[in-house]
């Protein structure tokens, strides 16, 4: 069953952004993620009185939310109400600025004409604090509209948390701060619905998930063997498409014995995908590498990393920059 994405926040408010994509295992959708970020409003702008010069330009979701602590490959993420023009990126991303308690270099990259994701070069130091200030009052989104409020987010780098996958040998390894922790059986994607390869940043997790076939575009027909509508607990979100690392109940015992395929997640044991859920936060890479498919695209939820660092300057109106200190 697909999600409903939210309604706008109104005039005031950034929200935390919880990527809202098709909630099932999609090894058959497109290559680009669909929809735009969405979730619930956090008060963290002030008004300005000023008169704007024109209609507002707004913000409708920056992440992560104020507040939180997140993963080593966490990018920011900021979305816009309304398009910005080409002409007026690089004030915008000057007004928005990135500042670290251990400064890092980084830049802005736009995913269309709507969202901009700032992210390091490299991934963040754990134990780094950050504070994003994106001082809209009176910037021009270069359509007419005029920014009239100032937004305020800050987090927190937790520990280094990664977990690596190979397809091939049906592992999943998990490290914290440098140090193996343990290795887990898995089964991924099947050959007609391989999992993405590539970095995946956790956009969320829930422990319980209703998946549909329908939802991302694999099957509607009850009597087809790739039919499903299950409600599946333990589930680690990494792709708006619909990637996920759960346990599934077509597949309790995975790992080389089964070789049983998915539709594109990765499948974990009961035991070990409510162990691995206890482990993760949002921002920590998972790293699948083996896979028939292609990496998932940059913007496919928070997969930044899938980039080499010159793809992600092309993207950038401003270029490389270094973090304020905080």
């Amino acid at each position: 069953m697909g999600r409903r994405r939210g309604s706008g926040i109104g005039v005031a408010l950034a929200t935390v952004a919880v990527l809202v994509g098709a909630s099932a295992c999609g090894g058959g959708g497109t290559d680009k993620a669909g929809g735009e970020p969405s979730g619930k409003a956090s008060a963290s702008a002030s008004p300005s009185p000023a008169k704007p010069k024109g209609p507002p330009m707004l913000l409708e979701t920056i992440t992560p939310q104020t507040g939180t602590k997140v993963g080593v490959a966490m990018p920011v993420s900021v979305v816009f109400t309304n398009p910005v023009a080409a002409k007026a990126r690089a004030k915008v991303e000057k007004h928005m600025k990135v500042s670290a308690s251990q400064p890092v270099k980084g830049a802005w990259h736009w995913f269309g004409d709507k969202r901009a994701d700032w992210r390091p070069k490299t991934y963040w130091p754990s134990g780094t604090k950050v504070k994003v200030d994106a001082d809209m009052k009176g910037v021009s989104n270069g359509n007419g509209r005029y920014g009239v409020h100032g937004y305020t987010h800050t987090f927190t780098v937790g520990d280094d948390v990664r977990a690596d996958v190979s397809v091939p040998g049906h592992t999943l390894k998990v490290t914290k701060n440098g140090k193996a922790v343990r290795t887990l059986s898995i089964n991924a994607g099947s050959a007609e619905y391989p999992t993405w390869n590539g970095t995946m940043a956790v956009i969320d997790k829930q422990k319980k998930v209703h998946m549909t076939s329908c939802s991302v575009g694999i099957s509607c027909d009850k009597g087809s063997p790739n039919y499903y509508d299950l409600t599946l607990p333990w589930d680690v979100h990494l792709t708006q498409s619909g990637t996920y690392v759960h346990y599934s109940t077509g597949d309790p015992n995975p790992g080389s014995g089964s070789a049983r395929g998915s539709h594109g997640c990765v499948h974990l044991s009961m035991s070990d995908a409510k162990w691995f859920y206890g482990q993760v936060k949002q921002g920590d890479p998972i790293t699948i590498t083996g896979s028939p498919r292609a990496k998932a695209p940059a913007d496919n939820g928070y997969a930044a990393f899938n980039l080499s660092w010159d793809q992600w300057l092309e993207g950038s109106a401003s270029g490389q920059g270094t973090s304020a200190a905080l």
